[in-house]
């Protein structure tokens, strides 16, 4: 067994306000892609304005936050927020959704370029080979707030949680840095520079992410208050096959249109 290492989820106070870990790794997140996609237009030659790709990220922050939030709200516990809606509001309380996250990404993504008439599946490729940095930073923030943590096992790594109780668990925030951070970003910036129509790299990043989460949700401790569905199935795992379902569509149907 390795010990947690315990690390304080606040970097620093000054009074009622603090400043965390997880909040910054949002931040670094969306600091790199900011970075990449602006390195990808100039590689590209892209002509879009001075102002583009901050306009861009203005309503990819707010896409992720609200997608995320009512993510977590309407897929792991509707019934609870049924009977306390005011509660919805209070993000401070946890409770963010990966998949409400995407969802709420695309359809930013969807809303900028119907404004800006610039190619959605165009941005929607730029974005998808940075999208696993800010992933896996998120990652590492839950690891060291001590949630989101594995189920129990006897592996020579496992740690005791400090919030998960006296048993040893797996640290499956570290697989999914791995996997959702920096494997997938490393197949993900390998994709973007082949030769594919608009769209094919986007429907690969939900068919590799699909893949790699629903292999961790296997070691992850399932939330509680909805458990297993059909007795061995996470409700991670359902939403990953329906994000791999969707990312064949895609590249199907985008790589005909380009004669791939």
């Amino acid at each position: 067994m390795i010990p947690y290492p315990n690390i304080s989820p606040e970097i620093f106070k000054i009074g009622p306000l603090a400043v965390r870990w997880y909040g910054m790794m949002y931040l670094l997140g969306f600091l790199a892609s900011y970075l990449l996609i602006r390195l990808q237009i100039k590689e590209k030659g892209l002509a879009f304005g001075a102002d583009f790709v901050e306009s861009l990220f203005s309503y990819l922050i707010l896409g992720l936050l609200f997608g995320a939030r009512l993510g977590y709200v309407i897929f792991y516990n509707p019934g609870y927020y049924l009977n306390h809606p005011l509660e919805i509001f209070a993000v401070w309380q946890g409770g963010m959704s990966f998949h409400g996250g995407l969802i709420g990404t695309i359809a930013a993504g969807f809303l900028f370029s119907r404004k800006t008439f610039a190619d959605f599946w165009l941005l929607s490729d730029l974005i998808a080979a940075t999208a696993p940095i800010g992933i896996g930073l998120g990652r590492l923030g839950n690891f060291i707030n001590s949630e989101l943590y594995g189920r129990v096992t006897d592996v020579a790594w496992a740690m005791v949680f400090p919030s998960g109780g006296p048993l040893p668990r797996h640290p499956s925030q570290l697989y999914e840095l791995f996997l959702e951070g920096f494997l997938l970003f490393g197949i993900m910036w390998f994709l973007k520079g082949r030769k594919f129509g608009s769209g094919v790299v986007s429907g690969l990043f939900l068919v590799f992410y699909g893949v790699f989460r629903f292999f961790v949700e296997f070691f992850r401790e399932p939330d509680a208050q909805i458990g297993f569905i059909l007795g061995f199935l996470t409700m991670g795992q359902i939403l990953c096959g329906a994000m791999i379902t969707a990312g064949l569509v895609i590249v199907r149907l985008r790589g005909r249109k380009s004669g791939g």
